[in-house]
């Protein structure tokens, strides 16, 4: 059972937070197209809810994986998808490796201000010719005595108008490209970092997301994540709670767009009755209804095997590859029921529509998700099947 009676309490203030400081204000930063990351990361940070399950001695809770689990479940009741997945980048993307890897002196430097709220954080790994494709990336960190000097880009990076740093994955040696990376941490206000315009999004439009480029920005070496080189392996297990994460924050949304749909469809008549009444559509909304069941099943199971200590990668790979896809059928089918009214961006189901899209997409495209889980099935050529690498 992967929750009690103090993960209930911890959900319940989280609720009362979020109807109180959340959702009343969502459409007014939707229209912005940003939210105030500080003022709110601030309040979450004062709650408690920036550092459920970091250590106690850097300013967390020190609680089991399964209260971030709750966390992320709970988000999905905010009521746009932008602000929940600005917050999982400070909890659940930009932070584990830090967390978990990093020293004493650079935990106290930027995790502590992550965790209480006092500075926002992104994660820097998609390039322009490197998305899903991470060990492709270009950006670089050259050795200069006790700095890196960094030269190259991020793209389409969430939180970056508003971070204060940036966890950066960069290429610190000529060794081959799965043991050349570093995580570096880099304050946003250094010399040489430039970040971009705003991005006008399709969705998740209440989070600011920019391109960040570096021009010789020169950062200590202390501030490096963990020992050189192994800054892909860490990346490969932050994925892991992103992946979770993704699936997690989908589960409420899901639920409260197939309940709006109800409803909407319950009032709306055509044909001499409500268009709840065919079968076709009260149908197709029990078998959502059981896919969200479905997949909240599979991340609860990935997140008590995380716990537990085992290698969750095909697991949450699961997890995020059906999020994203249940996202986009779901949405889809709910939107069609609105008839010409789900096509209004007023309406709840045109959000959700738009939000739900980039979950296939963040995080490892579907695509990608499909390779990893084939390599660790051993039905691509040449591959091993424990492995999941070249034989």
């Amino acid at each position: 059972m992967l929750f009690n009676a103090e993960h209930e309490d911890a959900r319940r203030a989280l609720q009362k937070f979020i109807a109180a400081e959340i959702n009343p204000f969502v459409d007014e930063w939707e229209n912005a197209g940003i939210f105030p990351a500080h003022e709110l990361f601030k309040k979450l940070g004062d709650l408690g809810f920036l550092g459920l399950n970091k250590p106690v001695e850097f300013g967390g809770q020190g609680l089991a994986y399964s209260y971030a689990v709750m966390m992320a479940e709970e988000l999905g009741a905010i009521r746009c998808g932008g602000v929940p997945m600005a917050i999982g980048i400070q909890t659940d993307m930009a932070t584990p490796a830090l967390a978990r890897f990093g020293s004493d002196q650079v935990r106290r430097e930027f995790l502590v201000p992550a965790i209480s709220g006092d500075a926002v954080a992104c994660i820097g790994v998609s390039e322009p010719g490197a998305g899903s494709d991470v060990a492709s990336i270009k950006t670089s960190a050259r050795s200069d005595g006790d700095d890196y000097v960094i030269n190259g880009g991020k793209m389409c990076i969430t939180n970056a108008v508003q971070a204060d740093w940036i966890c950066l994955l960069a290429n610190t040696s000529d060794a081959p490209k799965h043991r050349n990376k570093s995580l570096i941490c880099v304050p946003t206000k250094s010399k040489g970092v430039e970040v971009g315009r705003k991005l006008d999004k399709m969705g998740v439009r209440a989070s600011d997301a920019a391109h960040i480029f570096f021009d010789n920005v020169r950062v200590p070496k202390q501030n490096r994540i963990g020992e050189e080189g192994q800054g892909f392996i860490y990346q490969m297990l932050q994925f892991q709670q992103e992946r979770l994460w993704g699936a997690a924050a989908c589960l409420k949304a899901h639920e409260y767009i197939i309940a709006e749909t109800i409803e909407y469809t319950r009032s709306r008549k055509a044909f001499g009755q409500s268009i709840l009444d065919n079968q076709t559509v009260h149908f197709k909304l029990a078998e959502m209804q059981t896919e969200v069941e479905l997949l909240r099943a599979l991340v609860y199971r990935a997140a008590e095997a995380l716990i537990a200590g085992e290698d969750v990668t095909r697991l949450a790979t699961m997890a995020k590859l059906k999020a994203g896809r249940l996202g986009r059928k779901l949405t889809d089918a709910c939107l069609q029921f609105w008839g010409g009214m789900g096509f209004m961006n007023e309406t709840p189901v045109s959000r959700a529509y738009r939000d739900s899209r980039l979950t296939s997409i963040a995080g490892g495209a579907d695509e990608v998700m499909l390779t990893v889980l084939c390599k660790m099935m051993g039905t691509l050529p040449g591959l091993n099947q424990k492995q999941g690498a070249p034989a």
